[in-house]
């Protein structure tokens, strides 16, 4: 029997993951700040997976999140998978944001997974298997307008996640780097962030969640869900075109909040 960490398993992708791991027997760790959310999906994942348990936790202190990685660990039994998956938005011009603000989306974003891994990771080379899936997203490989601070937060998991794959060949730990594009969750409606500018089809988080077990799977170390790699190759060939293409479209923004406050 294998069991998994998830973070951010109250809703969307992280709840998406957990159900799918313990459809197919794996003993789920959840954890997440809203515990009432946390029972609803720990009670559907004991149906396949009894054993399944939920941590309440605001994982916006690294410290503490590397302490209850180790807590889980004690309690539950040696880990298998860590899905690193907690995260939250950030959508508003560079002109606005507060350090505080950058701060706390660097430290939900990057620095409480990166705490998290080194904590249990001792644990895993020391048993010599396990995997490691970092869930970043498509802003992680390009500059969205208005999400600098997001997109920086996430740009540093993929760097992170890149270079620890390479430190780790061959001790049996593995690394798997996730990127989902606009997916049906709730980072759309978060308070504090300015509408996305983003109008287009959202995939379900189910998708993402089979993406994800995909990966764990799979020998590649990257993974886009839906696959936007098209995307981020366009960039990479052409980053003066990918700049004016998101120029452009942060002006029509502007634009259309001018209009709308008129």
């Amino acid at each position: 029997m294998t069991t998994a960490l998830v973070t951010g398993a109250s809703s969307g992708i992280g709840a998406a993951t957990a159900r799918m791991f313990a459809s197919q027997g794996t003993t789920v760790a959840l954890v997440a700040r809203r515990a009432d959310r946390l029972e609803e999906v720990a009670e559907e994942c004991r149906r396949g997976a009894p054993d399944s348990r939920w941590w309440s936790a605001d994982l916006s202190d690294p410290g503490s999140a590397g302490e209850l990685a180790l807590a889980i660990w004690d309690e539950i039994g040696p880990i298998d998978v860590i899905v690193n998956n907690a995260g939250i938005p950030l959508r508003r011009p560079v002109q606005r944001l507060t350090m505080a603000e950058v701060e706390r989306a660097m430290v939900v974003n990057y620095l409480s997974p990166v705490a998290i891994t080194v904590a249990l990771l001792p644990r895993l080379l020391e048993r010599g298997t396990g995997t490691i899936v970092n869930v970043s997203s498509l802003g992680g490989r390009l500059g969205i307008t208005h999400e600098a601070a997001y997109c920086a937060s996430k740009f540093a998991l993929a760097g992170w996640s890149e270079s620890l794959a390479a430190d780790l060949v061959d001790t049996g730990v593995n690394v798997r780097l996730v990127l989902p594009g606009a997916i049906d969750t709730e980072i759309w409606d978060q308070p504090d962030n300015d509408p996305a500018d983003y109008n287009g089809p959202l995939a379900p988080a189910d998708e993402v969640a089979s993406g994800i077990l995909a990966a764990i799977d799979s020998p590649n170390f990257e993974h886009y869900v839906p696959d936007m790699r098209a995307v981020v190759e366009m960039k990479t060939k052409d980053f003066d075109g990918f700049v004016a293409a998101m120029r452009s479209m942060s002006n029509k923004s502007v634009s259309n909040k001018s209009v709308d406050e008129s």
